[in-house]
């Protein structure tokens, strides 16, 4: 598409300089130019989307902006005065603030003592303007406890609040919506609109275009580091967005209908569980179950359950003597195996958290790849067969389109989306039986995610039995045969997706009784 010219005021005063101005930007690594020559303006009370496919360089961008990266050609101009951005402190003094897509959080510490080391104050002040915002901006969560026990959609709430704290005159979002249920998004935005008219701009990354025309003034698109066009994002829909980022026309999902289910691969059957975190949710009375050659779906809003069922599932907690015949894989009891020894029954697993739990960030792809991938055959007499590993790495790489200079490249150093394309490439190239996936498009684009999506499908297709955690309700309705709601560590009874409505899903997920609405048939069916 043409570049065309970018305004730099705000609303109402064409003649106001430009807040935030980029000239010439450009950020190499080694022989990966990440961003090349980036011109942008980002005007006073604006809302202002960055858009592009994963490893565009959007997240490179807002680096150098922030200070965390330096860049090596270019210009930055804030204010109208040249500056230049050494890091992420220099970055807050001058009023730029910044909430990550993968969380800057130590685990150990409170979430108020998380705060206190970027914003001053006293602990008790900065406890009651913690759980004022988190009324106020539906990002409630409790300042006292752990980051290690959080979940991500908690965490990221902790990362939104501390920006807001600092008082910032720009803001920088990436994919700050990802994890957050429809009400807390819709009283984000409320607060966005808030902020804008009170002089404040946002830098917008999200890849759910929706929300970009629903919210953003400006876009500016970038493809493969370049900057392509500046468009009025509520002049476009969906899909002329769509294929402004990627270059393309979208492809369809394609569905098929699976005649009947097989074998139970997965049961829970009656499954209460206490953490021993006291911060933890319990889960009371869970059943479940995921037949063959079906997707089933549970959804609802982050900090209700998800983190611990998975920890179960996935053997990362193993339950005691007095959970016996409660979960059952391939018809093997498995509550006091762990993970390893469920992956051997034709297990497989995408964690939410891709950066420490789905990949370490300082190995290779091809180490990687070992973490899961050692079965077949890629250990030899106890050496790492180097040749096996690089080419099912390179396999991954090419068949899940993982946008990286090769199979060598740290899986830190790979934008979030391609490192979500490459878990999710690994785990369904080991042919599992049941998988089970967390947050499956979590942070990735419209085209990565429609990708991942078609994968699932035809591995569904296939006759595996797929598990999917996704606080998206959208994909849930999009590839799942069936959806339960987790809610306060309960779930909801089984619901025929075909048969049933968004509105009592969500219901379900703020813990009304859609009972008291509706009539439950024996098919799962919601009707008025």
């Amino acid at each position: 598409m043409p570049e065309t010219a970018l305004t730099a005021s705000g609303p109402g005063d064409q003649a106001k300089a430009p807040l935030l101005s980029l000239r010439g930007l450009s950020k190499s690594y080694g022989q990966i130019r990440a961003n090349q020559a980036v011109d942008l303006d980002v005007a006073e009370h604006s809302i202002h989307a960055i858009l592009g496919e994963n490893g565009a360089g959007k997240s490179t961008l807002m680096k150098l902006i922030y200070g965390v990266e330096t860049p090596d050609e270019g210009t930055v101009t804030w204010r109208g005065e040249p500056i230049r951005l050494a890091s992420p402190a220099e970055a807050r003094r001058q009023g730029i603030g910044m909430v990550f897509q993968h969380f800057s959080l130590f685990e150990t510490l409170t979430v108020v003592e998380n705060i206190s080391l970027v914003v001053p104050g006293r602990k008790s002040d900065l406890i009651a303007r913690v759980r004022s915002l988190g009324r106020d901006f539906g990002l409630d969560v409790d300042p006292l406890a752990h980051v290690h026990s959080l979940s991500v959609g908690e965490r990221q709430r902790v990362e939104i609040i501390r920006c807001l704290m600092t008082d910032p005159k720009l803001i920088i979002l990436d994919e700050p919506t990802s994890v957050l249920p429809p009400q807390a998004v819709e009283k984000l935005f409320d607060t966005l609109k808030r902020l804008r008219e009170r002089g404040v701009s946002i830098l917008f990354i999200s890849h759910k275009l929706e929300e970009i025309r629903a919210i953003c003034d400006r876009a500016t698109i970038l493809r493969g580091g370049k900057v392509t066009g500046h468009v009025d994002p509520r002049e476009h829909d969906a899909h002329d967005l769509a294929r402004m980022m990627i270059g393309r026309d979208m492809p369809e999902i394609k569905t098929a209908t699976v005649a009947e289910t097989g074998e139970k691969r997965l049961e829970l059957i009656g499954l209460d569980h206490t953490p021993v975190d006291p911060f933890a949710v319990p889960l009371k009375r869970v059943t479940l179950e995921v037949k063959s050659g079906e997707i089933v779906g549970i959804a609802g809003i982050s900090g209700n359950g998800q983190s611990e069922l998975s920890a179960i599932i996935s053997g990362e907690t193993r339950l005691g003597r007095e959970a016996k015949d409660r979960i059952f894989m391939m018809g093997v009891d498995v509550g006091r195996l762990d993970s390893a020894a469920r992956r051997t029954l034709g297990f497989a697993f995408v964690p939410e958290d891709r950066l420490g739990r789905g990949a370490v960030p300082e190995l290779s792809l091809t180490l990687n790849a070992l973490l899961t991938a050692h079965p077949l055959g890629l250990l030899k007499s106890g050496l790492i067969d180097q040749a096996g590993a690089k080419a099912f790495a390179e396999a991954c790489i090419r068949d899940f389109d993982v946008r990286t200079p090769g199979p060598e490249a740290e899986a830190g150093a790979l934008s979030g989306g391609n490192l979500q394309k490459f878990i999710v490439g690994r785990e369904i190239m080991l042919e599992p039986r049941l998988l089970f996936v967390a947050q499956p498009t979590w942070g990735v684009d419209i085209g990565a995610a429609m990708a991942i999506r078609q994968k699932l499908i035809a591995l569904r297709n296939a006759g595996v039995a797929i598990l999917v955690i996704s606080e998206e309700i959208e994909e849930l309705f999009e590839i799942c045969d069936r959806i339960q709601v987790l809610n306060a560590g309960t779930l909801s009874p089984s619901l025929t997706t075909s048969e049933t409505r968004v509105e009592d899903v969500g219901r379900y997920m703020i813990g009304a009784d859609p009972v008291a609405s509706n009539e439950i048939t024996s098919a799962g069916k919601l009707s008025a």
